[in-house]
């Protein structure tokens, strides 16, 4: 049977809902590991033991009582420290002139606590959410960078800290730290999720993320976090689905390469994500190329000056007083930002909105298209915290995408494939998701 820090946020509600597991003694096996492993990984920035241990104990009672608050209950997990949670403090990846202690939880974490879910403290983030790296080192290897901007929750997933991680992604956040540290990494359609509490980087562009071991966690937490909500006025009403049926007993996909794509990994990434496209063709796929449209062009450069001038106007009052104590990537973002024209950036966004309108017909087609994650393994270093083009393009029309391993390269790094949805089509994207997951069979731990 496995250790109890080896399980996943869903066998683990299962076990707990069957009299097998206690909340306390998952709470307690997830504070031993994480005692175990944090020096070497540095994931956490706020571990609040206390807290975790006296709701469990709480989640106990209510199971021997058969009274489950929700899906999640007595499941540990993680907060990027952009999300408010109540009574702890938000600070951003930043100095102390950034810092504030939460009155009230973020949306998202409001709704996990709900549904049962446990908090057993904050993790890394660069600050602000932007490029300049955080201290977490990857659980695969300490010399590498475990990516960013969320490195703590895709760290502390990885190394079996916690089941569960929320995370962000503005270009590539989500994705990006989820195919360096091997695990599964979900960013659904914009709006899907709210971001109420969370502390913004660009509001056009920014998402909520899950971070988890596989795509039945994926499915089970956006189920808990999706639908409006008036506390974010870009929330959307689209209808939802029952994602974790959907992921139960998926049929074969059909899935768009995306080899344009190709290009821009190394040979070897290329080389292997094809080699995984023509596993799943094997398997019972159908495959056939996808072509992005003519609007792809000068994609990244709109999408990165939106992001400039949204981040330069939220930051505006705290930037007018600290900019000194900004980090140099966040600072030197936020000065372009503050230079730029509305005319650029209206353009931009337009810019934005027609790729959009144009991938519809793309995605229509297939229930996912595949790219790489990343175009290479983590890079050795903490100094970057990596390429995220290949993520950006989903984060810049709002699509839902997902991240999966899908092997170990020579050097003993994880490699991962993307696959990208139709807007609000999270369902189809998880079940076939959860049909390459089981194609592929990714078993392969960080020996930490």
């Amino acid at each position: 049977m496995a250790a109890l820090h080896e399980l996943t946020a869903a066998e683990a509600a299962r076990r707990i809902r069957a009299g097998a597991v206690s909340p306390s003694n998952l709470v307690a096996a997830l504070l031993k590991r994480i005692d175990a492993v944090e020096p070497a990984v540095q994931a956490w920035v706020h571990l609040d033991r206390d807290a975790a241990a006296r709701v469990a104990v709480q989640r106990d009672i209510e199971a021997r009582e058969g009274r489950f608050m929700g899906a999640l209950h007595g499941v540990p997990l993680a907060l990027k420290d952009i999300f408010d949670a109540a009574g702890l403090v938000t600070t951003a990846g930043a100095g102390p002139f950034a810092h504030r202690t939460a009155a009230a939880d973020a949306a998202s974490v409001a709704r996990l606590r709900a549904a049962g879910g446990v908090v057993l403290g904050k993790v890394t983030t660069t600050a602000f959410a932007f490029l300049d790296p955080s201290p977490t080192r990857n659980p695969w290897n300490p010399e590498h960078t475990p990516g960013g901007s969320s490195s703590g929750p895709a760290a502390a997933v990885a190394a079996r800290m916690a089941p569960l991680a929320l995370g962000s992604q503005t270009v590539g956040s989500v994705l990006r730290p989820a195919a360096y540290c091997g695990v599964v990494g979900l960013k659904p359609t914009h709006g899907r999720i709210s971001t109420a509490g969370v502390v913004p980087l660009s509001w056009s562009l920014d998402h909520v993320g899950i971070f988890a071991r596989t795509v039945e966690d994926c499915a089970l937490t956006l189920g808990l976090l999706a639908g409006p909500d008036a506390a974010d006025p870009l929330s959307s009403a689209a209808p939802l689905d029952d994602y974790v049926i959907a992921t139960a007993d998926p049929a074969p996909p059909r899935i768009g390469v995306l080899r344009a794509l190709l290009e821009r990994a190394t040979p070897e990434m290329a080389t292997h994500v094809e080699a995984t496209a023509r596993a799943l063709e094997k398997s019972g796929a159908f495959l056939a190329d996808a072509a992005l449209p003519s609007s792809f062009t000068g994609l990244h450069d709109a999408g990165g000056l939106v992001m400039r001038a949204e981040a330069a106007a939220w930051h505006a009052p705290l930037f007018a007083r600290h900019a000194a104590e900004y980090p140099p990537k966040i600072r030197e973002a936020l000065e372009a930002g503050r230079a730029l024209s509305a005319v650029d950036f209206l353009a931009a966004q337009q810019h934005r909105r027609a790729f959009r309108a144009d991938m519809a017909p793309v995605t229509a087609r297939f229930d996912a298209l595949l790219t790489p994650t990343v175009g290479a393994p983590a890079p050795k270093g903490l100094g970057s915290t990596g390429d995220p083009y290949f993520c950006a393009p989903w984060s810049f029309t709002g699509l839902p995408a997902i991240a999966l391993p899908s092997g170990v390269d020579p050097a003993g790094l994880p490699l991962s494939i993307q696959l990208v949805g139709s807007a609000f089509g999270e369902a189809r994207l998880l079940a076939a998701a959860a049909w390459c997951e089981r194609v592929i069979g990714f078993d392969a731990v960080p020996r930490l």
